[in-house]
């Protein structure tokens, strides 16, 4: 065993010199550093960085009360709307494991996924609940359910116990969440398409995530504060990051449900 170096003795780890790498972190800078810039857009909604830390955390809490803890999966089941780029913050913030759910898929693999990767919640969005009510008839054991009602959502019903506006009223936003003690810590579980097999779950650790939310930034040469309109599906490997990559930029994230002319006319992209 080699020696121990002077430099290493009575240097270990601490609050004062060392910290794990999580996406977590931008939020909480973005928010304290530029509270009142706009993080979000969704049609007429428009919400700062502060109200946005604020949703997240109730978001977290809300879970908590619900027995989210480290390793829980919470899986999304929707398309580019503000309470999936929250979901990126809340699940992390409880130590759970976000699971965003390609919008997509049919039923059958929909259920393989939830079952396979021992979803607890699910958060699905009212637009694809015929779908939904499929999955949740053939699991053994359904998860929570919490409905997303956006008024810009497409026909579709209400599955859960609640709604989204709902359930985070049931939480704190001053509830004291922890950063990861370990940045190795699992923060998304993606499935691949499953083309020749049964999808296969890819999980991604905190410091992995927050490496490649910086590494968007020196790769696209981006400028700070951008106003990124959501065309890439959060679904797809967490966006390639960029939830977490806008957010360390105090940028603007203009959500799109669909893309289509009518929704990208004139200032509204």
């Amino acid at each position: 065993m080699s020696p121990i170096s002077p430099f290493e003795e009575n240097l270990p780890k601490n609050q004062a010199n060392y910290s794990p790498l999580t996406p977590l972190s931008f939020l909480t800078r973005t928010a304290e550093v530029f509270p009142e810039r706009t993080a979000v857009i969704h049609g007429e909604i428009k919400r700062s960085w502060r109200e946005t830390l604020k949703r997240c955390t109730r978001l977290a809490s809300a879970l908590k009360k619900k027995g989210v803890v480290q390793g829980t999966t919470v899986s999304v089941m929707a398309p580019n709307v503000p309470e999936l780029l929250e979901a990126h913050f809340g699940v992390l913030m409880t130590g759970g494991v976000l699971n965003a759910l390609n919008i997509r898929l049919e039923a059958e693999t929909l259920a393989y996924i939830l079952e396979h990767g021992e979803c607890q919640v699910l958060i699905t969005d009212r637009e694809f609940s015929p779908v939904i009510k499929k999955v949740l008839q053939q699991l053994e054991d359904p998860p929570l359910v919490i409905d997303i009602d956006d008024p810009m959502a497409e026909g579709g019903e209400l599955l859960g116990e609640m709604d989204y506006e709902a359930f985070l009223k049931t939480g704190d936003e001053d509830f004291e969440w922890n950063l990861p003690e370990d940045e190795w810590q699992a923060v998304s579980l993606n499935y691949t398409s499953g083309t020749t097999g049964k999808p296969k779950g890819v999980v991604y650790h905190s410091r992995g995530a927050h490496l490649l939310a910086i590494d968007n930034i020196l790769a696209w040469g981006m400028p700070r504060h951008p106003v990124y309109l959501w065309t890439l599906p959060m679904f797809h490997c967490n966006g390639w990051c960029f939830p977490w990559t806008i957010t360390l930029l105090a940028g603007t994230h203009v959500c799109l449900r669909k893309i289509n002319a009518s929704n990208c006319d004139g200032n509204d992209c």
